[in-house]
C-alpha cells in the first residue's frame, strides 16, 4: 500500500514521529512518503499518490494543526483512509472519528499503524496500544534535511540539531500532563542500538548536537546513561540536551558530572510556577525551593536550565505570575526562558487528571480547542501576553521579558514603569532557535503551511 505520513509540528525538530513509523511501514512492505507541514507547504500531489494517510499528533499544537490537515485531505479525497496517531489521537474523538479520521491510534503506535495499513487493523476500534515491541531505525532520508529545522545557538554560532527519543511515556502522573492519560505511569524503552544507529545517521546528516526528547530522560536512568556513554565514545565532540523533572535532577545528583563531561549543555525542566500550593495541586513533586536547588546543582557542573512554565491556571493570581518573573530574575534565568512560556495556559483534555480535583470546576468541553473550558480573572492578561509573544517571536528574550513584566506589573496593581531589571551577559546561554512550544496555540505562520505549495 502507498502510505503518506504527515507531520505538522514537533517543536521545530525533524519529525521523529514520521521517520520512525515510516521505517516500520517500509519494513512491512509498504511504499512510504513523508510530508512535514512545519517546513513544507501542503501539496495535492502526495495526497493523490497515497492510498492511506497517517497524520502524526504527538502534542496539542500538532493536533490542532493535524485536524486542519485532515479536514483539507477529506475535502480533496473524501474516500481516502486517514489515521491520526500519537499521544493526542484520542482527544476530541467525537469531532474527528468518522468525520476527518477513520482510525485513531495512541501510545506505541507503530505495530498498530502497520496493521492498519495491512488491512488487518479491525480490532473493535481499539485506540490505545502499550504493547512492548522492537523499533526500526527511523527513515530520516524521507524527510527534509536538518538545515530546515531548529538549530543550537551557542557561543555565537548555530549548529544543526538531531532529535531522538530513548524512551516513551513517564512514570509520573503530574495532573496537568497529557502523558498519564495514555501511559498511566508506564514507560517504554527504545533499544539502545536503534537510538545509537539513529544518532549515527543524524551525525552523517550534519548534526553536531542531539536533543533527547524523552518526556523524562531520567525515568530510566540506567538506560539513558548507557546511551550517553556509547554516544560520547563514538562521537566525543557531540553535545546534547535532555528533559527531566526537578525531583530527578536532585534525586540523581550523582549523574550530572558524567553527563556534563559527556557534552550535556542544558536541561529542560518543567518548573511550572513558584507557588507551592499550585505545584501541589498539579502533583509536580517539587517545591519552589527545590527548583532553586536544582538550578544551582546543575550550574555547579556547567549545565544551564531552560525552564518551562505554566503561568496561568484556575488558581493563579497576578501576584503568582509576578512571582515567577521575580524568581527568574533572582536566579539569572531571563536569557534561559523562551518567551512563549510567559503565555502558557492550563490545558484540560479528555481524561486529564486535573478533572479529579474537587477545587476545579470546568466549563463545557470544547472539541475545537481540544479541552474543557475554564475562566479566570487573568484571562485578559493571558491573551495580551499570548499576542505579545507571538508578535515579538524572534526578538531578544530580555526585551520580551521587560515587555511582559510591564503587563504583569500593571495587572498586579504595581507601577509598570518600575525600574528595569539588570540583565547579565546572555550570549553564551545555549538554546534552540525554535520559539514555540507543544502546549501553545498554533500561530498564523504555522497555519500558513496548510496552504497550497
Amino acid at each position: 500500500m502507498r502510505v503518506l505520513l504527515i507531520s505538522t509540528y514537533e517543536l521545530g525538530h525533524q519529525p521523529l514521529h514520521a521517520a520512525s513509523p515510516a521505517a516500520a511501514l517500509r519494513a512491512a512492505g509498504h511504499e512510504v512518503r513523508c510530508l512535514d507541514l512545519s517546513v513544507e507547504r501542503f501539496s495535492r500531489e502526495p495526497v493523490d499518490w497515497a492510498e492511506a494517510v497517517g497524520i502524526s499528533v504527538p502534542m496539542h499544537t500538532a493536533m490542532r494543526l493535524g485536524v486542519r490537515a485532515a479536514e483539507r485531505i477529506k475535502r480533496a479525497r473524501p474516500g481516502l483512509p486517514v489515521c491520526l496517531y500519537g499521544l493526542y489521537a484520542p482527544v476530541s474523538r467525537d469531532l474527528t472519528l468518522g468525520r476527518v479520521a477513520d482510525r485513531l491510534i495512541a501510545g506505541e503506535y507503530e505495530p498498530a499503524l502497520v496493521a492498519w495499513a495491512d488491512g488487518l487493523g479491525d480490532d473493535g476500534g481499539r485506540e490505545l496500544y502499550l504493547d512492548r515491541h522492537g523499533f526500526h531505525v527511523p527513515a530520516r532520508e524521507l524527510l527534509p534535511p536538518l538545515d530546515r529545522y531548529a538549530r543550537l545557538a551557542v557561543g555565537g554560532e548555530e549548529r544543526l540539531v538531531g532529535y531522538v527519543e530513548a524512551s516513551h511515556g513517564c512514570v509520573h502522573k503530574c495532573r496537568h500532563c497529557p502523558l498519564p492519560v495514555v501511559y498511566d505511569g508506564r514507560i517504554r524503552v527504545v533499544q539502545q542500538d536503534v537510538v545509537l544507529a539513529d544518532i549515527e545517521q543524524l551525525v552523517a546528516m550534519g548534526a553536531r548536537h542531539i536533543t533527547f526528547g524523552d518526556p523524562d530522560f531520567l525515568n530510566g536512568v540506567r538506560h539513558s546513561l548507557r546511551v550517553v556513554r556509547a554516544m560520547h565514545e563514538r562521537f566525543p565532540d557531540l553535545t546534547f540536551d535532555c528533559t527531566t523533572k526537578v525531583e530527578h535532577v536532585l534525586e540523581h545528583a550523582q549523574v550530572w558530572p558524567e553527563l556534563a563531561d559527556s557534552g550535556c549543555l542544558f536541561v529542560v525542566s518543567a518548573l511550572e510556577c513558584v507557588n507551592d500550593e499550585i505545584l501541589e495541586r498539579l502533583d509536580k513533586g517539587h517545591t519552589a525551593e527545590q527548583a532553586a536547588d536544582a538550578i544551582a546543582l546543575l550550574r555547579e557542573h556547567g549545565i544551564e536550565v531552560r525552564p518551562s512554565f505554566l503561568p496561568f491556571t484556575p488558581w493563579t493570581t497576578a501576584e503568582d505570575v509576578l512571582d515567577i518573573l521575580e524568581f527568574v530574575v533572582e536566579h539569572d534565568l531571563i536569557g534561559n526562558v523562551d518567551p512563549v512560556q510567559w503565555s502558557i495556559r492550563l490545558l484540560v483534555p479528555e481524561g486529564s487528571l486535573v478533572l479529579e480535583r474537587d477545587d476545579f470546576e470546568p466549563g463545557p468541553y470544547d472539541p475545537e480547542s481540544l479541552g474543557y473550558t475554564w475562566t479566570s480573572e487573568l484571562d485578559g492578561l493571558q491573551r495580551r501576553l499570548a499576542a505579545l509573544v507571538a508578535r515579538r517571536a524572534g526578538d531578544p528574550a530580555h526585551e520580551v521579558f521587560h515587555a511582559v513584566r510591564r503587563e504583569v506589573l500593571a495587572a498586579a496593581g504595581r507601577d509598570p514603569d518600575a525600574a528595569l531589571v539588570a540583565v547579565g551577559p546572555l550570549e553564551e546561554r545555549p538554546r534552540l532557535t525554535e520559539p514555540w512550544f507543544c502546549c501553545a496555540e498554533p500561530t498564523e505562520g504555522q497555519l500558513g503551511f496548510l496552504e497550497d505549495a
